[in-house]
């Protein structure tokens, strides 16, 4: 786990919960340390304050998610700021979580296992499953309804993408930024591109329910709601 915190006695007391649950936890006050030790040795998570020296802890997420050695860490934001308008920025910007200032240290801890149970399977490098969906990430092979269906390089890590995080709306600048990373050269109609040719390949040309839905306005989510 990093830790971003600044207030020092909180830091202390969630180094000690953590580690009572066997936790490594590395600790910064520091936003751009943070990012330095998170390409350094990239951690299973990120707990990130808002407020912290140097670089705010959004501009961290931020960062962190254009980054391709850690676009896809879970990071969960704490915050005292408690506003509807302040968690949806957080979210928006790429955390997984939200936690509000003042908080339990136990319900921390839960929550931290709950966002690594959901994402554990792409940190193992096991298999990840959505309706009759399974990627074997280490084989590098994709079946839907124990069909092999074949994909290219881009369409896996896509559907990768999806799969680690089900249900959840994607837009186009967030895909870019996850799946092809810092690229500047690559344009947003590229995902349609492939989301098109991943749709044609797992939908197997409406032999199954299309799980790729379009959100009007917004992008893109893996749900069993799906349109094509």
């Amino acid at each position: 786990m990093l830790l971003v915190e600044d207030d020092a006695a909180l830091a202390e007391l969630l180094i000690w919960h953590f580690k009572r649950e066997d936790f490594e936890v590395a600790h910064t006050v520091d936003g751009e340390e943070a990012l330095l030790m998170a390409q350094e040795n990239v951690p299973d998570i990120v707990l990130l304050d808002w407020m912290v020296e140097s670089l705010s802890g959004i501009e961290v997420c931020r960062r962190l998610r254009r980054m391709n050695g850690t676009a896809n860490i879970p990071i969960i934001m704490l915050t005292a700021r408690g506003e509807e308008e302040d968690r949806v920025r957080g979210l928006e910007t790429g955390a997984d979580d939200y936690v509000t200032k003042p908080f339990s240290p136990r319900e921390l801890v839960a929550r931290v296992g709950a966002v690594l149970r959901r994402v554990r399977p792409a940190l193992a490098g096991e298999t990840l499953t959505f309706s009759d969906v399974e990627m074997d990430t280490v084989g590098h092979k994709v079946r839907r309804s124990g069909q092999v269906i074949p994909l290219g390089p881009t369409e896996f890590r896509l559907l990768k993408h999806f799969l680690e995080h089900p249900g959840w709306v994607f837009s186009r600048e967030r895909l870019l930024d996850s799946v092809w990373g810092q690229d500047s050269d690559i344009e947003l109609r590229t995902v349609d591109v492939h989301i098109r040719r991943l749709r044609k390949a797992i939908n197997g040309d409406g032999q199954y329910q299309d799980i790729i839905r379009t959100v009007r306005s917004a992008g893109y989510a893996l749900d069993t709601e799906g349109v094509g």
